[in-house]
């Protein structure tokens, strides 16, 4: 066991929360490991101010889906990680090699949920998810992101400040995805002169 595991809490309960910002801690491991070549979970928590297990979970991920591999070990047990020869991110904009990523774990994440969820305790037995369609405008679409923002914020230190969650609290995942329904292809108005000659 190395002093990664050591300080990261079983995945069971990692993978189910922090969606709101691992878009961030992904972001921010991948330009560390581009700065400095090879970085532990612990060095990179002392370098980013996250904790060591939420670096470590994301450090895990990202080489799981092939952005980062392990370095060669230079005695010890601590785990070195350093960016993948080879890395995905090279196949496309890395933004959206994230967001590829970020919605295959947010799915794993609801699958797991869905079979396992008859072994949570009973108060934990069900989920708060819906959805719907409004009618917006741009900014009214942004102004909506904001507000859930805004009703996220005073929950979100909870990852750096473990104190300050109430003794029942667990991680929660929480997902949030506005954008435009386009029409599909059948649906699309025809270009004007493609209008059907008489």
């Amino acid at each position: 066991m190395t002093e990664d595991d050591l300080n990261t809490p079983p995945d069971r309960t990692r993978d189910t929360g922090e969606e709101l910002r691992e878009h961030d801690v992904r972001r921010a491991l991948m330009d560390l490991l581009a700065e400095v070549g090879t970085v532990t979970a612990t060095e990179a928590a002392s370098r980013l101010g996250y904790s060591s297990g939420l670096c470590s979970f994301h450090l895990r991920q990202l080489a799981r889906h092939g952005f980062i591999e392990e370095a060669p070990r230079s005695g010890g047990r601590a785990r070195p990680w350093r960016l993948a020869r080879h890395s995905p991110a090279a196949a496309g904009p890395t933004e959206e090699r994230f967001g590829d990523l970020a919605r295959g774990l947010e799915d794993e994440s609801w699958q797991r949920w869905l079979t396992q969820r008859d072994e949570a305790p009973s108060e934990w037995r069900h989920d708060e998810a819906f959805s719907a369609v409004a009618y917006l405008t741009p900014e009214e679409m942004s102004r909506v992101a904001d507000t859930i923002r805004r009703a996220l914020a005073p929950y979100q230190d909870r990852e750096q400040r473990p104190l300050a969650r109430p003794d029942n609290a667990r991680p929660v995942a929480l997902i949030t995805r506005l954008f435009p329904l386009l029409p599909h292809a059948a649906e699309l108005p025809r270009a004007t002169g493609d209008a059907d000659q008489d």
